[in-house]
């Protein structure tokens, strides 16, 4: 049905995932949260938008499925960061970190772990 489409929803989507995802089917929730997340950005819930992308990270997260994870958790960063959410971004790049971990990629673990540093560094004085 092609009028489904049109008239998808992004909370349910969300809910779906997370019911999916608490029932220990995180490959399925993956797709759930993901079109959740490019829904909510259409209509600008940008915190909404970013927290449904770390949702799905997590989930791969869980099915070991890496690259992706870091992928979205990169994302909901810079959606977060763009919007001013900086604790929330900062939490996103520290488990893109323990992806990089997952994976032995040394170096980016060491540039991302600079990069929350200073971030954390600017929470702290403002």
């Amino acid at each position: 049905m092609d009028d489904e489409k049109v008239k998808e929803d992004p909370i349910k989507l969300h809910k779906e995932g997370t019911t999916l995802c608490d029932v220990g089917k995180p490959e399925e929730a993956v797709d759930k949260f993901l079109r959740a997340s490019e829904l909510y950005e259409k209509v600008g819930n940008n915190f909404d938008a970013s927290y449904t992308l770390f949702k799905a990270a997590e989930c791969n997260y869980l099915i070991k499925e890496y690259s992706a994870a870091i992928e979205q958790f990169l994302k909901a960063a810079d959606i977060a960061f763009e919007k001013g959410y900086d604790r929330f971004g900062v939490s996103a790049l520290e488990y893109a970190v323990d992806c990089y971990k997952a994976t032995g990629e040394k170096g980016k673990v060491a540039e991302l772990e600079k990069k929350i540093k200073e971030v954390k560094e600017k929470l702290s004085t403002s």
